[in-house]
């Protein structure tokens, strides 16, 4: 039995958007993280998404991205831009640029607020597929939509040969297994600590903001697992857990503590757009020391 080739690749980062100093978008920081992201193991670049702060950048800064990226990138990796809002026709009006950009795949969450019945929701992810000759990753993160996109709901989208893949934030590890076992979607883990568990029964691999910092450790945690050393690899993930608390779980944005870790490192990043407030001096502090114990490990 021989499995498909994951759509967008295995090990896909959640990039962050980098900012110059007055908060305008710095295309030429994200060629060079995109290009050094690439070089230490990520082979696909999700844009735009939550870690990118879509709901504060522009359409044209978003195609803008794309376009810088991919020409970063070249074939090296993939480039999977997020489109998603709580409006169908703004959705699809992005997915058409992204692909006029040159990106390889859109990412489309669940419209928020609004919180459509599931019958609606299917209608508005069919819509975004029809729209283009891109594929499409839906993105499950009910914690931030208000709306999961069900099981039965998932199975019946598997349907379209456009909706080939799923970045997985629902926290439900028996409704993500019951998709695998019926439909052929690539899941991709887009909650950091699940990177092993989900990657272990079938998932195609992981979609991680806290690549941005560390993407050739997460990367070997699939390794070592596709080598067949599954204790050691269990211990990469352990490993990785002070880290993916620190940065996801401690009470700041994952945008946030990623942009503290990245300017530390003295990576392009720049400052967060507001709402969001940076990290203060204490937090990333803390988030430093994390980081070098994972490196130095």
């Amino acid at each position: 039995m021989t499995t498909p080739a994951p759509p967008f690749g295995r090990a896909l980062c959640a990039m962050i958007t980098p900012f110059d100093e007055a908060g305008a978008l710095d295309l030429d920081g994200a060629q060079a993280l995109a290009d050094h992201l690439v070089t230490e193991g990520c082979d696909g670049l999700v844009l735009s998404g939550t870690t990118g702060e879509s709901p504060t950048t522009t359409d044209a800064e978003k195609a803008a991205l794309v376009t810088a990226v991919r020409e970063a990138v070249g074939e090296r990796a993939s480039v999977v831009a997020g489109v998603g809002t709580f409006d169908t026709r703004h959705t699809v009006e992005l997915t058409l640029a992204a692909e006029k950009a040159g990106a390889d795949g859109v990412l489309v969450v669940s419209p928020y607020y609004s919180r459509p019945p599931q019958d609606a929701l299917e209608a508005h992810f069919r819509e975004i597929a029809d729209a283009s000759g891109l594929p499409v990753m839906l993105y499950d993160i009910p914690g931030r939509t208000g709306t999961r996109i069900e099981p039965e709901t998932m199975i019946r989208l598997a349907e379209h040969p456009r909706i080939v893949a799923v970045k997985d934030c629902s926290y439900d590890l028996l409704g993500t297994q019951k998709v695998l076992n019926r439909t052929e979607l690539a899941y991709y883990a887009g909650c950091d600590e699940h990177i092993l568990a989900l990657y272990a029964v079938g998932a195609a691999g992981y979609v991680s903001t806290v690549a941005n910092v560390v993407p050739a450790q997460l990367r070997a945690i699939l390794d070592m697992f596709e080598a067949g050393d599954t204790p050691v690899s269990a211990r990469l993930q352990q490993r990785a857990t002070p880290l993916i608390e620190a940065m996801m779980s401690a009470g700041l944005p994952g945008t946030v503590t990623a942009k503290a870790l990245l300017h530390a490192l003295g990576l392009p990043a720049g400052p967060v757009r507001a709402p969001l407030r940076p990290a203060g001096r204490e937090a990333a502090d803390g988030l430093l020391a994390e980081y070098e114990r994972l490196v130095a490990a």
